[in-house]
């Protein structure tokens, strides 16, 4: 195996990875999608995919990790969390991970929901707290998936054209 092969075959483990962090929180998804794209583009001297594809696809990793922050906030922000909730949603989404798939959606509402009680004391509110602060992670994950497949497309549209 040539060194060639070995550049190709980590690039595409890290564009594997990185759509699996799209959904996983504790992995830089979007960003790994496009370290594994540049690596490949380097390997080929950039032949295939030149530097206006790349930096398409950059841009679009910006747009996502921006994505990614606007939307928790916004859904945090629409039902009025306070900060301890945004606090307890990142700590829920930590946590979540150590319970697998479920613990990765359930636990960042438990999380908001708990520093929202703490906040105002008020179960109503806090529920409400929580469950927007989950909503905004889920059309977060659900945005940067979809930037990830455009991604995807577009390198593959650049290097077979």
């Amino acid at each position: 195996m040539d060194i060639h092969h070995l550049y190709y075959t980590l690039a595409g483990v890290l564009i594997l990875i990185g759509v699996a962090g799209t959904v996983l929180p504790a992995l830089p998804g979007v960003p790994l999608v496009f370290v594994g794209m540049l690596l490949a583009a380097w390997t080929g001297d950039f032949q295939q995919v030149g530097w206006m594809p790349l930096t398409m696809l950059g841009l679009l990793t910006v747009l996502s990790v921006l994505v990614d922050f606007a939307a928790t906030a916004l859904g945090a922000k629409r039902v009025g969390a306070s900060r301890l909730a945004l606090v307890g949603a990142v700590i829920g989404t930590f946590a979540g991970l150590a319970f697998g798939f479920v613990g990765i959606f359930v636990a960042p509402f438990v999380g908001a929901l708990i520093g929202e009680l703490i906040h105002t004391r008020h179960v109503g509110q806090a529920t409400r707290v929580g469950l927007g602060t989950w909503l905004g992670i889920v059309v977060g994950t659900v945005l940067k998936l979809g930037l990830a497949f455009a991604m995807l497309g577009l390198f593959l549209l650049a290097w077979w054209l």
